[in-house]
C-alpha cells in the first residue's frame, strides 16, 4: 500500500529507541520527512546517524531537548514551526506501589506522558487545519483500560490520553486532520527489558517473558513481547492518507491482553 508520505515532515517525539524509533524508521521508509527527538544530543545524534543508515535517501533530523516542558516544546516550536504528523510517543513508566506515590511523582508523570502531547497538538494543529491534512498520533497503552495495580500513576496517565485524543479529533469534525490514540500491549525495549529483569529478581529475558505473561498478563494472545515495529507499522497506517475514515479512535496492537471486544 502507498501510504502518499513522500515530502510528509514528521515528528515523532521520544524517538531515540523503542517504538518511537521503530514508528520514525517506519515514516522514513515511506518518504516522509521525519525529525527524531531526545533529552540529549549524544543520543539523538546516534539515532539519527543509525536511521539514515537503515534507509536510502530519507531525510531524517534531529531535535534535542526536554519536551515535557514549556520551554523544550517552544524551542522545538521554534525551530520546526509545522509538521504534517505528530506522533505523542514520549513517556515514562515505573513500578510503584500506590501507597508510595508522592505527588511529586503524579505530577511528573502528568507533565511527561500527557501535557508534552497537548502542547505540540495545540502547537501544530493550527496549521494542519490550514492546510486541511494532517496527522495526530497519541501513543497510549492497554494499561489505559486495564490499569496495572503495580503502576497506577502510569495507567492514569495512558487513559488521559484517550480523553484528549478523542476530545480533539470532535473538533476536527469535516476536516481533513485526524487524532488517534494506539494501544500497544507489552512491548519489547529497553526500558521494557530492565522493568522485567527487575520485576523478576534478575532472571534470564526469556525466563521472565514466561513467567510474566503467565502470571502478570495471563490473558495475553501473544504469549510473548511484541517487537517495537509490530506497534509501528500500526501507527504508519495511521499516518498515511488512506486512513481519512479512522478518526477519534482508540486502537489496540496489545496481542491480545484485552479481553474487551469493543
Amino acid at each position: 500500500m502507498d501510504l502518499k508520505l513522500i515530502g510528509r515532515k514528521a515528528l515523532v517525539t521520544g524517538s531515540t529507541q523503542g517504538i518511537g524509533r521503530a514508528i520514525a524508521l517506519g515514516l522514513a521508509r515511506e518518504g516522509a520527512r521525519v525529525v527524531v527527538t531526545g533529552r540529549t544530543a549524544a543520543r539523538v545524534d546516534e539515532a539519527v546517524v543509525a536511521l539514515n543508515k537503515e534507509t536510502s535517501g530519507a531525510l531524517i533530523e534531529g531535535f534535542s531537548g526536554d519536551l515535557a516542558s514549556e520551554s523544550g516544546a517552544s524551542a522545538l516550536v521554534k525551530a520546526h514551526p509545522h509538521f504534517d504528523i505528530v506522533v505523542n510517543n514520549l513517556g515514562i513508566f515505573e513500578p510503584q506501589d500506590f501507597l508510595d506515590i508522592s505527588d511529586e511523582t503524579w505530577r511528573r508523570f502528568f507533565e511527561v506522558n500527557v501535557l508534552s502531547g497537548v502542547r505540540l497538538s495545540r502547537a501544530y494543529l493550527p496549521s494542519m487545519k490550514a492546510q486541511n491534512w494532517g496527522r495526530i498520533v497519541f501513543i497510549s497503552s492497554e494499561s489505559a483500560v486495564q490499569i496495572p495495580t503495580e503502576m497506577i500513576h502510569y495507567g492514569m496517565t495512558k487513559t488521559a490520553q484517550l480523553a484528549v485524543s478523542r476530545g480533539i479529533a470532535e473538533t476536527l469534525a469535516g476536516t481533513g486532520v485526524t487524532c488517534n490514540a494506539v494501544l500497544p500491549g507489552p512491548t519489547r525495549s529497553q526500558g521494557v527489558e530492565e522493568f522485567v529483569h527487575k520485576m523478576s529478581g534478575g532472571k534470564a529475558f526469556e525466563v521472565a517473558q514466561e513467567e510474566f505473561f503467565r502470571t502478570a498478563r495471563p490473558s495475553s494472545l501473544l504469549k510473548r513481547f511484541a517487537e517495537p515495529e509490530e506497534v509501528a507499522n500500526l501507527v504508519v497506517y495511521l499516518c498515511g492518507v488512506g486512513s481519512s475514515a479512522t478518526n477519534g479512535a482508540a486502537l489496540r496492537v496489545d496481542g491480545g491482553v484485552v479481553r474487551s471486544i469493543v
